[in-house]
């Protein structure tokens, strides 16, 4: 199964048993509805009822892109893995603060560790990994998820402002609507793909996507993805951004500034889509499966750990990064 990305303006359509996208310059492009997972839009791209039955039909996810590649929202077909049980015991699990604390903390738990591995793979940042484990040491004393969530907070700002070491680009602070410079463009639409991806995944298990514990749920969003993502964006995201710095397969060239904010263009886009469906695509080998699994596989050997915990099957322990 494929992850198609359409960067072009056009019209997507239903042809018989197909997919099919038409360029602004009619040229076609057909697409096997049995070899697609899901679908990201970047372009201007329209499409009707027919093409989203259609592609509902498949359990094809389409994800919307704007203009300048900030995350829109998702078409997210209708259920197919439904379990009354696991609905009812993850609201439980919403609903009861001592349940819903301790899943709280085991996500922020994974991510201040995959936060801080990344700092220990490189040298001259012994000062700011001991600053991360203090505050990684405080996370079992924690006694809400407003102070939780400003635990991890303190160290993203440790974290990010060993961003512009690492990367040689400027930080200054964490800005997002808009992105004030190319380092926050690039960690936006990095985290962006990253919650796209993680929903899809969602969506292949019973879980909802709509009841989430570390973030608050609200209408029109899917919080769970939310939660998922504090673990994943350090290893799937913040990795590959530092790679693209380095490598300088980005550069100051493949940003435009609009509306008082720093986008990435279309050539920086496909560059930054195109290594990270690769990256999504190999392999780490699994220390207890001790078999290799692709990167978007832990996903959903993640959520399905949340599945065993809210069953009351084993405790979830956070995927934490060893490579």
């Amino acid at each position: 199964m494929k992850t198609y990305y359409i960067f072009s303006n056009g019209v997507l359509k239903r042809k018989e048993n197909t997919i099919v996208f038409e360029t602004s310059n009619n040229e076609k492009k057909f697409i096997p509805v049995e070899n697609v997972e899901q679908i990201f839009v970047f372009g201007e791209v329209d499409f009707n009822n027919k093409f989203l039955n259609f592609i509902a039909q498949n359990n094809i996810c389409l994800h919307i892109f704007n203009y300048y590649g900030w995350y829109s929202g998702s078409f997210y077909p209708r259920e197919t893995n439904i379990s009354g049980k696991l609905l009812i015991e993850q609201a439980s699990h919403y609903l009861d603060p001592k349940k819903r604390l301790i899943l709280a903390k085991k996500f922020i738990e994974g991510a201040i560790h995959n936060i801080k591995r990344n700092l220990q793979k490189r040298d001259n940042f012994k000062e700011k990994t001991e600053k991360i484990s203090v505050f990684e040491n405080q996370i079992k004393s924690v006694t809400n998820i407003p102070k939780l969530m400003a635990l991890e907070a303190q160290t993203r700002k440790i974290y990010y402002d060993c961003f512009e070491k690492l990367s040689g680009w400027s930080f200054e602070e964490r800005s997002i609507q808009p992105p004030k410079n190319p380092l926050n463009a690039l960690i936006s639409f990095g985290n962006s793909l990253v919650y796209s991806i993680i929903l899809k995944e969602i969506y292949l298990t019973p879980l909802s996507p709509f009841i989430s514990f570390l973030h608050e749920p609200r209408e029109r969003r899917y919080s769970l993805a939310l939660d998922v993502a504090e673990i994943f964006k350090p290893i799937l995201s913040d990795r590959l951004i530092l790679k693209l710095l380095n490598l300088k397969m980005i550069t100051n060239n493949d940003f435009v500034e609009e509306l008082g904010g720093i986008y990435l263009n279309e050539r920086g886009r496909k560059i930054f889509v195109e290594e990270f469906d690769k990256q999504l695509e190999s392999t780490i080998l699994h220390r207890k499966l001790r078999k290799k699994v692709k990167y978007k596989t832990l996903i959903r050997l993640e959520l399905y750990k949340l599945v065993k915990h809210l069953l009351g099957e084993k405790e979830y322990q956070p995927l934490k990064v060893w490579w």
